[in-house]
């Protein structure tokens, strides 16, 4: 029985359209063609790090950030805020705290993404990124730090997120329920594979309290 549900961060509550857009503009890209290089890694099971030297071959990817950061320092850049959070988000947070599930966020982010979420006064008891853990998902070391944070057996907790390879198909190699959000590019493509029957597949986070407790 499911007493914890544990969520990834990008395109899971995350709308990463305008970081990606920002991105775009910065590179001095057309936002279509970043956007379809980006879609073409997520088919290829490529990084979306990858899209950066598809189209900017030779950039240094955290040099660029430094240079952003410098130019624009009071402006959101690659990061993000309560506008971008998805609006099914707080209803479904809130529906799983009432129906007595433990809420938990834990994603790869970098440090500043857990001040950034903590300050949306979402209805969750804890936040944690795998910078501030020292692991990426899909190395087990994060789930296992996810099962050391929720405090329950691995059985006992469910990982939401939108992609098969980092985030659900691993924690149910954890021993966690796998549930996979139909959102963003990944979360489209990685639906219609075959290891999808893995999972549970929801096309909302509103789903999730009736699926936790049918």
């Amino acid at each position: 029985m499911v007493r914890t549900v544990v969520f990834d961060v990008g395109e899971t509550l995350i709308d990463e359209s305008r970081i990606w857009l920002r991105w775009a503009e910065r590179l001095g890209v057309p936002a279509l063609t970043f956007l379809g290089v980006l879609g073409g890694c997520a088919a290829l099971d490529r990084s979306h790090r990858d899209a950066f030297e598809i189209v900017r071959p030779g950039l240094d990817f955290e040099a660029e950030i430094a240079r952003w950061a410098r130019d624009d320092p009071d402006g959101l850049r690659n990061r993000f805020d309560a506008d971008d959070l998805y609006p099914d988000v707080r209803p479904a947070l809130s529906a799983l705290r009432e129906a007595g599930f433990d809420v938990v966020i834990a994603g790869n982010q970098p440090p500043e993404a857990r001040a950034a979420l903590e300050a949306m006064d979402l209805p969750a008891s804890a936040v944690r990124t795998s910078d501030e853990w020292g692991v990426q998902k899909p190395e087990p070391g994060f789930f296992t730090k996810v099962a050391e944070l929720s405090g329950v057996a691995p059985e006992e907790i469910a990982y939401v997120g939108d992609r098969l390879d980092n985030d659900v198909l691993p924690a149910a190699d954890a021993g966690m329920r796998p549930i996979l959000l139909r959102r963003g590019p990944w979360g489209y493509l990685h639906a219609e594979r075959p290891e999808a029957a893995r999972t549970t597949v929801i096309d909302s986070l509103t789903e999730l309290s009736g699926v936790l407790t049918r």
